[in-house]
């Protein structure tokens, strides 16, 4: 997961949390080395003990649940890192929704949450 190119940024740095901790670290030299708070390595190190590689993911939130699943959005990440539409050098999201099937929206927020979100 931690080095896996198709993994969410957020779940690959989550994993690397837990093999910083694995190879030793405590959660300041893991905090530093990943550039991260202290306790968001405790958190993570406690939630992998706990329920090991389930607790790495999120948490169900409140509110509407979502209308497309992880393994779509999933999906769509990998259409936009790994390919190309037909004639032209990167997807724009008006081409991706036409090609998905989805709004515009919805693509634009799955590049705003899935592949911006920090290491």
């Amino acid at each position: 997961m931690a080095h896996r190119a198709h993994s969410q940024p957020l779940l690959a740095r989550r994993a690397r949390v837990v093999l910083a901790c694995a190879a030793g670290l405590d959660n300041q030299a893991a905090a530093n080395k990943l550039r991260g708070s202290k306790g968001m390595v405790g958190k993570w190190r406690a939630r992998f003990l706990k329920a090991r590689l389930e607790g790495l993911y999120d948490e169900p939130r409140p509110g509407a649940p979502p209308k497309i699943g992880d393994d779509q959005m999933e999906q769509i990440v990998i259409q936009t890192l790994e390919s190309t539409p037909r004639g032209q050098t990167h997807w724009s999201t008006r081409e991706l929704a036409k090609a998905s099937g989805l709004s515009r929206m919805t693509i634009s927020r799955i590049w705003r949450f899935r592949l911006t979100a920090a290491p």
